[in-house]
């Protein structure tokens, strides 16, 4: 006699759950590709698994998977052939989930204040959408191996518990069967059911089979009695990969995009290349119009689906990929890979490298043409995904010349991130051997910084590098095409403001040395600067030190942040100026203070001692 057993949902799923039931979704049939889906994924993993011992396709080798439906009774059943799941397995896939998935799924709908179905394949929830139509779902299963007196059943209402409870079952595999809603009916339609396949479902690897359509029964003849169904098969099942570029349309190219990545959104582009030769491999990979909800999670896995001759191998192969290109999607089939390859042969394996490597410098070329010929939809590229790319540069040595030429910047001739390094280089005056730029926390801190002053009144560009990861792609990529890249607030400006000096009075040199004497602790020197024009001081740092932005950044990581010594260069001719010169005791130290912190303040860094600065300022306003 089978016990049936009682198991409370995780948490998450409890909340989940009541997302599922209670609240309206756009696009209901969402559920329908998602748990063909998960079908199509237990079917590739029995696939590879009898590869090593084919006496687990013994009894049936004719994968497929079968959608069932009964109007009446009001009942949609989803089955497949494949892997199927122990009683550990059912507990663990179906009465948990990854929270931060969860959390992040639960996140997305209240930031978004709508119920989105079209979200829900992205945060690995698709079994639970069945809930969206179902008031029951059972699901009946056996793993492949197992024997028949080992099945099981799960059964829920979708509230706060499910059942399990042992039963024999003939044929391995899963089989769910949902109890459809009263305004779910539409469903269990045949017509609906290949509506939605063939939107969805065209290019799974595997027959998806319906009912045929009955003839209504001549009611006059009485000898005709009701017989199994015919089933025919409603979907391509092909490697959409596998057909040449010339006979895939885009609309199926977006249709495999939006079944291999859980994205509904249509794709930004896509490469679709076959390599023969020596090395024989096929590559269909996608570049998404928005960027992934875990773009930025650190431990998710990344990179693209691995076949090897049409055998699915594993999800998230990321050695084929580097980290900088995680937001690629699509498969890799390759025909010279061993079929039992696993993630530790991938990491040390001379064909993978070859393809790595490859596929690489063809996303690169890809986007350079992109980049070329439509302007608006890389500009679009580079908004979602630029400073994921700019990783590259500090990653990828062997390719961080190519992918520096496909970096965007604002600049002081376009606040836009629209310039290139080469577009800079083109636009260089002949007297101009560098190229310069300024790291800051905003466009506005970089553009209102007293050290472009000398630039804008010579005519030269420089560039405006606002994103956090600029700090270490500029200590990476320290020249493009022959060029150095040089920071505006270090020393060495000689290409800028040549070799003349500005003429000090010995009266100002008295103030510089007051100066430098009133802030020996927090200064190395004090100079008169030759390139501030409007401002009245800045800070210059030495070529080795660390950049206030950067200084920053590391103190809000919780990083010890070495302490610099700037030089403060003031400016002689300014009125400031002048008038800290005619100061005399508490009142010049107040007046060279407020210089060292205002300059802190135009760097964007904040004064040492706030409340101190201003007390300063109200005495000297006083």
């Amino acid at each position: 006699m089978h016990t049936t057993e009682t198991y409370g949902f995780q948490t998450e799923v409890k909340q989940l759950l009541q997302l599922m039931i209670h609240a309206l979704y756009s696009n209901k049939e969402i559920f329908v590709r998602e748990l063909v889906s998960n079908a199509s994924d237990a079917l590739d993993k029995l696939r590879f698994l009898s590869v090593q011992d084919d006496s687990l396709v013994a009894e049936d080798s004719n994968l497929r998977i079968e959608i069932d439906f009964d109007k009446e009774a009001g009942t949609l059943t989803i089955r497949d052939n494949g892997v199927g799941m122990s009683k550990e397995e059912v507990v663990q896939n179906l009465g948990t989930i990854a929270s931060s998935g969860t959390k992040r799924f639960m996140e997305a709908m209240e930031s978004a204040q709508k119920k989105d179905a079209n979200l829900i394949g992205q945060f690995g929830v698709g079994f639970y959408s069945a809930f969206m139509v179902a008031s029951e779902v059972t699901v009946r299963t056996r793993r492949a191996g197992l024997a028949a007196d080992e099945g099981i059943v799960w059964h829920s209402t979708g509230e706060g518990d499910y059942t399990i409870t042992p039963e024999t079952i003939e044929r391995r595999g899963t089989e769910i069967i949902l109890t459809l809603k009263e305004d779910s009916k539409e469903f269990a339609e045949g017509w609906k059911l290949r509506s939605i396949l063939k939107k969805y479902s065209e290019h799974i690897a595997f027959p998806i089979m319906l009912p045929k359509p009955v003839a209504p029964k001549d009611s006059e003849d009485e000898s005709i009695v009701a017989t199994e169904p015919e089933w025919e098969q409603v979907n391509d099942a092909t490697a959409l990969w596998q057909k040449p570029k010339s006979e895939v349309t885009q609309e199926e190219y977006e249709a495999f995009y939006q079944s291999v990545s859980s994205d509904w959104n249509k794709p930004l582009t896509h490469l679709h290349n076959k390599v023969e030769g020596n090395l024989e491999y096929t590559t269909l990979l996608y570049i998404p119009e928005q960027a992934p909800f875990d773009l930025w999670d650190r431990d998710r896995r990344y990179g693209v689906k691995l076949f090897v001759k049409r055998v699915f191998i594993m999800d998230d192969a990321e050695q084929l990929l580097p980290s900088w290109l995680r937001f690629v999607r699509g498969v890799v089939d390759s025909a010279d890979l061993p079929l039992n390859v696993s993630r530790e042969i991938l990491q040390s394996n001379a064909i993978v490298d070859k393809i790595r490597s490859a596929t690489i410098k063809r996303i690169i070329d890809h986007l350079n043409s992109m980049a070329k010929d439509d302007a608006d939809k890389y500009a679009k590229f580079w908004s979602t995904f630029g400073q994921v790319l700019k990783e590259g540069v500090i990653d990828d040595y062997s390719n961080r010349e190519k992918i520096a030429g496909l970096l965007r910047f604002a600049s002081t001739t376009s606040d836009e991130q629209k310039v290139s390094l080469a577009d800079y280089i083109a636009r260089m005056p002949e007297d101009q051997k560098d190229i310069y730029y300024i790291t800051a926390e905003t466009l506005t801190s970089a553009k209102g910084s007293p050290h472009l002053e000398a630039f804008r009144k010579k005519g030269w560009e420089v560039l405006l590098l606002t994103d956090r990861i600029d700090e270490w792609v500029v200590q990476h990529l320290t020249e493009f095409d022959g060029k150095s890249l040089k920071a505006v607030n270090r020393t060495d400006l000689s290409d800028v403001i040549g070799d003349e000096k500005p003429e000090v009075s010995e009266a100002q040199e008295d103030v510089l040395k007051r100066l430098k004497e009133a802030l020996a602790e927090q200064v190395s020197d004090v100079k008169a600067s030759a390139r501030l024009v409007d401002s009245p001081a800045c800070l210059v740092l030495g070529s080795h030190d660390m950049a206030p932005h950067m200084a920053k950044i590391m103190a809000q990581l919780g990083q010890a942040v070495p302490e610099n010594k700037p030089v403060l260069e003031v400016n002689l001719d300014h009125a400031i100026v002048n008038r800290v010169s005619s100061a005399e005791g508490d009142t010049f130290n107040d007046w060279a203070l407020f210089l060292l912190d205002q300059a802190r303040v135009a760097d964007g860094s904040l004064p040492k001692d706030p409340a101190g600065f201003v007390a300063r300022v109200n005495r000297l306003l006083v």
